[in-house]
């Protein structure tokens, strides 16, 4: 009996013992044994796709994060690209930058590119509005290189625009500068500024989410301009940054009209470069010529397939391209409103403008910049002279919303040395009110940056949604966060001198 209850006792013991190691040595073990950092996959390696790499690679405290871009083309960029032409580069896709475009400022100061101002000379730049039949408004111009002489052409002109349009001019540019006002809030320190779970959410927070559910004509009706201006100079203004009318809803209507202000830059031999520093910077595994063709969820972890038939697994993923026009098939299904793209054809000619087609008898009566008219029949939305080699050999961008036929051309044209086309699905074709597509799209980790392009379209909202997404996921993934969203870094005193200094 004794024997008996001494073996119980010994089991007993060697039970309690066993109980004791589990409790205290295999929490010790894992706590010495964090989670590693998942895997982020990034869709399109365009300002989108960098932007995303660059905020996760500054904001999150692991170091060790793995970042992927997928590229279907062999070259980064995406919408940012430059075309060569009579021996020079010249911008092809997004062309130009606002003075308060700050993420597209800091990149450019951190990447150490070189700023490209128009030259003083631009300022004087003749500006033509074409009805189809005749110029219904003409500036001066100037091909003196004299400064005083292009300072004296410029104020000229700005006197015949006032003469023209009026005040209309001063409420035009109040529309704006409040738009833009309202939009400087998304550069707010992360302590002031949350983050964003929808596009509706984001823009409600700026005080911009009205100007989407109406037409920029109702807003600047409202603001009091004239109807004279809206259907010129204003409907120049977006057929030339977005190819529509001014029935596009209000907030990109702002913003184009934002972007043919004064003080507008790019960067030395291409804005592409932004994105080629971004990856770079960002110690980011690239995979050009790679086109992702499916996604799919598997509880722990997401499965992107591509059509070299590899096979990638993330515990993140992000879609940094418009789907629009893409296949990628989705697994489970995702639901996104229909958006169809407005598609933009960009012509570059070297050679000579025909004075003929536009009724005139010389080339130097063609102003530099021609716009248009909302029409139908119109079959160009501009012409601008990037570059006059000699009074008979110039360089020219048309934008126009089908393609430019040979016959079509040679009408414009009495001379034609090179074409070069372009066919881009540049942005969304926008009507009020406009419906966004979240920034969550299975309600996991899947997420979508391209959706805030329902509200505007440009490098620097690219950038200020990708900035969005980044912060969303940090404070959505938890093995990304040491132990709350307040870990996220605010940006750094550099890029917030920066901001002051503009």
């Amino acid at each position: 009996m004794e024997e008996k209850k001494h073996a119980q006792a010994k089991m007993l013991s060697g039970l309690i013992f066993s109980v004791f190691f589990l409790l205290f040595h295999s929490p010790i073990s894992s706590a010495t044994s964090p989670p590693s950092p998942p895997i982020v996959c990034i869709v399109g390696g365009g300002i989108s796709g960098s932007s995303v790499a660059h905020f996760l690679r500054r904001d999150s405290p692991h170091t060790a994060l793995t970042l992927r871009i997928f590229e279907r083309s062999g070259v980064v960029g995406g919408r940012m690209a430059t075309v060569v032409l009579a021996g020079e580069t010249f911008e092809a896709g997004a062309s130009i930058l606002h003075p308060k475009n700050f993420h597209a400022v800091n990149f450019t100061k951190m990447l150490n590119l070189s700023v490209k101002k128009p030259p003083s000379s631009e300022s004087s730049l003749s500006l033509g509005i074409w009805d189809g039949e005749k110029f219904v408004f003409k500036t001066l111009d100037s091909n003196s290189k004299s400064s005083i002489v292009q300072r004296i052409v410029a104020i000229t002109n700005s006197v015949l625009l006032f003469v023209r349009y009026g005040f209309s001019l001063v409420k035009m540019d109040s529309f704006v500068q409040t738009t833009v006002d309202n939009f400087l809030k998304y550069y707010a320190s992360f302590e002031s500024r949350p983050v964003f779970e929808t596009v509706d959410e984001m823009l409600k927070w700026a005080g911009l989410y009205n100007l989407t559910a109406r037409t920029l004509q109702d807003e600047l009706v409202d603001a009091g301009l004239s109807p004279l201006l809206i259907e010129e100079l204003v409907t120049v203004i977006t057929r030339i940054n977005y190819g529509q009318s001014v029935s596009i809803s209000g907030l990109a209507g702002a913003v184009s009209l934002a972007g043919s202000g004064g003080g507008l830059w790019s960067v030395e031999r291409g804005n592409w470069q932004i994105v080629a520093g971004l990856i770079n910077h960002s110690d980011v595994v690239l995979h050009r010529h790679e086109e992702i063709e499916s996604i799919s969820y598997h509880g722990e972890y997401y499965e992107l397939n591509s059509t070299k038939g590899n096979s990638y697994k993330c515990e993140v993923a992000v879609i940094a391209t418009p789907l629009d026009e893409l296949n990628i098939h989705f697994n489970p299904p995702i639901s996104i409103p229909k958006r169809k793209l407005q598609h933009t054809h960009a012509t570059f000619v070297r050679g000579l403008l025909n004075p003929a087609y536009f009724g005139l008898v010389a080339v130097s009566e063609i102003p530099e910049l021609v716009g248009t008219l909302e029409d139908p029949n119109l079959p160009f939305s501009s012409i601008s002279v990037l570059r006059k080699h000699d009074e008979k050999d110039m360089s020219y961008k048309i934008f126009s919303r089908k393609p430019m036929a040979d016959v079509l051309l040679d009408r414009i044209f009495s001379l034609r040395k090179e074409t070069i086309r372009i066919n881009w699905g540049a942005y969304p074709h926008y009507s009020a009110p406009e419906v966004f597509a979240p920034f969550v799209l299975d309600g996991r980790h899947l997420y979508y940056v391209n959706a805030f392009e329902n509200a505007a379209s440009t490098m620097e909202t690219s950038a200020v949604a990708a900035e969005n997404i980044a912060r969303l996921i940090l404070s959505r993934y938890s093995d990304l966060m040491l132990s709350s969203p307040s870990n996220l870094k605010s940006p750094s005193s550099d890029e917030e001198d920066l901001h002051s200094d503009l």
